[in-house]
């Protein structure tokens, strides 16, 4: 099993990337929001605790992601591996994801950090908000800020990662193909070491 964080700020290409790796790497894709959803759909005691949580404009706590993300290995024990997307955003939930992974028998794998010119992100976003329907996203001052709260609260992941040589910085501008076939190389180079 390979285990992979794909990693950068808001507007780096995450979500297409992502796409892309999931359909030939045949991991299982690992998207909080996603998990979290599909808890509140269950209607099962997490997605209980955290639709309350988000009901009332609050964070959901660690543990309760946590939870979901040790629910979801062990639905999914014969899988090639997971693709972490978003997930973790703060150092405490790396440290929680790395036990949780350790007491699996497995552990992260490579953390490929998306390195893209802080202009061309917001470009980027606000360029996004034409097609998505978010009008956030066409406020420069709300990219920015949230440009702010990534190097604030979730940069530092990397710095967790690097301290075991698991960080791969990837140029993350250019085209999409480009950017994939430079991911995709590192993950087989990954691979074939981790076999």
């Amino acid at each position: 099993m390979f285990n992979l964080i794909l990693f950068g700020p808001p507007g780096s290409g995450k979500g297409t990337q992502s796409e892309k790796l999931i359909e030939k790497y045949k991991f299982k894709h690992l998207s909080t929001g996603d998990l979290l959803r599909s808890e509140i759909a269950q209607q099962t005691p997490l997605g209980m605790e955290a639709k309350s949580l988000m009901d009332k404009g609050q964070l959901v706590p660690d543990e309760v992601v946590i939870g979901m993300i040790s629910t979801a290995l062990d639905a999914n024990k014969d899988v090639n591996g997971f693709l972490f997307d978003g997930f973790p955003r703060t150092t405490a939930q790396a440290e929680a994801l790395d036990k949780l992974l350790d007491f699996n028998k497995t552990s992260i794998g490579a953390v490929l950090f998306l390195q893209v010119p802080e202009e061309e992100l917001i470009s980027r976003m606000v360029n996004r908000a034409k097609t998505s329907g978010r009008s956030d996203d066409a406020d420069e001052n709300v990219q920015r800020k949230r440009l702010e709260v990534y190097s604030r609260d979730t940069l530092p992941v990397a710095n967790h990662y690097r301290k075991s040589d698991k960080v791969v910085e990837i140029e993350g501008v250019g085209s999409v193909d480009d950017i994939f076939t430079s991911l995709s190389t590192i993950i087989d180079k990954k691979m074939s070491q981790s076999v």
